[in-house]
């Protein structure tokens, strides 16, 4: 009977180790449904260097460049492919940024950070979740199990400055200033900064996702997110993003701005983005989640 018993939690042993495992090797080339997008120019200097839906960006300067969110792991190397194509350099990434640390923005930026030997900031509660490799503190304890496990979540990244709401990175003459907009993660961090087309310059809004899932909740996460609707609708944007590219139309712009006369006209959208938040406050009214 003692040797059945032990058989028994032989096996299970075993198969919980070939599960993590089985998990592990799944996660490390995870891509969720994730294809090559042709990168391009938005306006001026700042560029779409993501995949089809998870987006990253690319803002260039003369004394270096900068990237917004990682994406994947497994599709960073989109990102930098995306970077050579426009006929940048990696190595000339000299900071990363980010607007929240889930796996499909965050989980790429360490990689990023080897190939580019770049400063990654990010907010103080962002941070510490990037530095886990992805834990979150708010997220179902089953998730976070997983993450422990090495079956979801990213290889840690280095963070190497904390900002706090409203403090501005510069590289050279580039200026972009956070905005902590919590809510969907407690240090969730939109991005707003100008770039110049011609002789008119464009506030271009960076907006992280004010959507909230059902795996992350915290208390008082509504009134984050109120509060954050708030902080968006006060700044003037021309030009408006998120880090998820069917969310501001980033296809269909992008077709349009082939035979547009001005080709960033298209992207000039401030009534989008009004219709973006209203569609979020709705949604938060409705106590909506995804």
């Amino acid at each position: 009977m003692f040797r059945r018993t032990w058989l028994v939690a032989l096996v299970a042993a075993l198969s919980i180790v070939a599960l993590v495992a089985a998990g592990r090797w799944l996660n490390a080339g995870k891509i969720g449904g994730q294809q090559p997008a042709e990168p391009f120019r938005i306006a001026g200097n700042f560029y779409y260097v993501g995949a089809s839906d998870v987006a990253a960006f690319l803002i260039t300067g003369p004394e270096g460049h900068v990237v917004l969110d990682g994406g994947y792991p497994s599709t960073a190397r989109l990102i930098m492919a995306s970077i050579a194509k426009l006929g940048f350099d990696i190595r000339d990434v000299k900071v990363l940024i980010n607007s929240e640390p889930h796996p499909d923005h965050g989980g790429g930026l360490t990689v990023l950070q080897q190939a580019s030997g770049a400063r990654l900031w990010a907010s103080d509660w962002s941070a510490g979740s990037l530095a886990s490799g992805g834990d979150d503190p708010d997220a179902i304890l089953p998730l976070r199990v997983l993450i422990w496990l090495g079956v979801l979540g990213y290889p840690p990244a280095r963070v190497d400055h904390r900002f706090k709401d409203g403090d501005t990175v510069r590289v050279g003459p580039l200026a972009l200033t956070a905005h902590v907009t919590a809510g969907h993660t407690r240090g969730c961090t939109s991005w707003s900064f100008p770039v110049r087309d011609g002789d008119r310059v464009l506030n271009v809004v960076s907006v992280c996702d004010p959507g909230v899932l059902a795996s992350s909740r915290y208390p008082g996460q509504d009134a984050d997110r109120a509060r954050s609707l708030r902080v968006l609708l006060s700044l003037p944007a021309d030009i408006w993003v998120t880090n998820h590219a069917r969310a501001w139309g980033r296809y269909r712009k992008f077709v349009a701005s082939r035979t547009a006369k001005n080709p960033v006209d298209p992207f000039v959208d401030p009534g989008g983005y009004r219709a973006f938040l209203d569609a979020a406050e709705a949604e938060l009214r409705e106590g909506r989640v995804h």
